[in-house]
């Protein structure tokens, strides 16, 4: 079963993260930076375009055979899939229309979400938000394994497992590490996504409902592309927590591989993340970097140093809050007994003194 991990727990630290001091710094040193905030005009078109690739691939595939299908999802379907679902990521950040217009944005996520067959794009986007805010929070940050991951997937065999069920991890995780409320807008979502699953499966067969749902499992799993989820965040360099990846599958993930960048300037579109790095050279060149997304699957599958635990962690503030009310409370028992105590040597006292009268 391979090697074993050799972490047993996360890496702890008691400072902020780092992005939002960075972020106040080179705007104060780059007051440019501003400029490249905003929606990218061509961003849109090129998200429509992709859902009618795909729609046009369905109706291709529709007779094909199985292993035709197959081979389809996981080297086409699958790459635009992931594409479309790192392009709800920017939408997430209202990159599409704007921060004026964020029910455009919403609307336009739902589109976006379509040919990924399963609804995601608003249950992301309120989950995804946190992760910026709250980076390497134990409560709040549900990119961060859970403690049924660390503790099972600890050996090779088990990362590489761990790996080709990344996506249901990712899902499913938020929901039991920080459940929050079902919007309207997450109900909208299911329904719109159900009614075209069942329009497609309907006219065009079950192998192009297929098509879709397979390329959008299998690229966020075992595929190149799926290598960002692990380079962003777990720690190939001790004290190191986010890693910008500079390789050429950034054309085809809107430069998410950017991601101390993105990090930092959350508001500026991916289309132009490589210009941040470019003002602000001396802040990124050196900082620890990827360069091949197969590389990075391939050392947390084989390198016994990273897995599950490789991660940055933060105590919440609520945690903290709740130890120290806890705390304020047994200090205050404490000082309340001692007062009673002190009470009843008072008594003690006046009796003595009663006798001696």
């Amino acid at each position: 079963m391979g090697a074993r991990v050799s972490r047993s727990d996360f890496e702890w630290v008691y400072t902020e993260e780092p992005h939002a001091t960075r972020r106040k710094e080179m705007l104060a040193k780059y007051p440019e930076m501003k400029k490249l905030m905003g929606s990218d005009p061509k961003f849109k078109y090129i998200v429509i375009a992709l859902v009618l690739l795909q729609l046009l691939v369905c109706y291709t595939l529709k007779d094909c055979s199985w292993p035709t299908t197959f081979i389809f999802a996981y080297i086409l379907g699958g790459t635009v899939n992931h594409s479309l679902s790192l392009a709800i990521h920017e939408i997430a950040h209202n990159l599409a229309f704007g921060h004026n217009r964020p029910f455009a944005n919403r609307l336009f996520g739902f589109f976006a979400n379509l040919p990924l067959g399963l609804p995601v794009s608003i249950s992301f986007k309120k989950y995804h938000l946190d992760h910026h805010r709250y980076q390497g929070d134990e409560k709040m940050d549900v990119d961060i394994p859970s403690g049924l991951e660390t503790k099972f997937f600890t050996r090779t065999l088990h990362k590489f497992v761990w790996v080709i069920l990344q996506p249901w991890f990712y899902s499913i995780r938020p929901f039991f590490v920080n459940p929050k409320p079902l919007s309207i807008l997450e109900i909208i979502n299911l329904i719109l996504q159900l009614s075209f699953d069942i329009i497609l499966y309907k006219y065009l067969g079950f192998k192009a409902l297929a098509y879709l749902v397979l390329g959008t499992f299998m690229a966020t799993g075992l595929h190149p592309m799926a290598g960002h989820f692990i380079s962003e965040h777990y720690m190939f360099v001790k004290g190191y927590e986010t890693y910008s990846y500079y390789g050429p599958l950034n054309c085809l993930t809107w430069n998410v591989g950017y991601h101390n960048e993105h990090h930092d300037f959350p508001s500026i579109p991916g289309s132009r993340l490589p210009q941040v790095r470019k003002i602000a050279p001396e802040y990124y060149d050196n900082l620890p970097c990827h360069h091949s997304w197969v590389s990075v699957i391939w050392d947390f599958i084989f390198d016994p140093e990273i897995g599950p635990y490789a991660r940055v962690k933060r105590r919440s503030p609520k945690t903290e809050a709740s130890k120290d009310s806890h705390n304020a409370k047994v200090n205050g028992d404490g000082a309340q007994e001692n007062g009673n105590g002190a009470q009843v040597k008072v008594n003690g006292a006046h009796a003595n003194g009663n006798g001696a009268q």
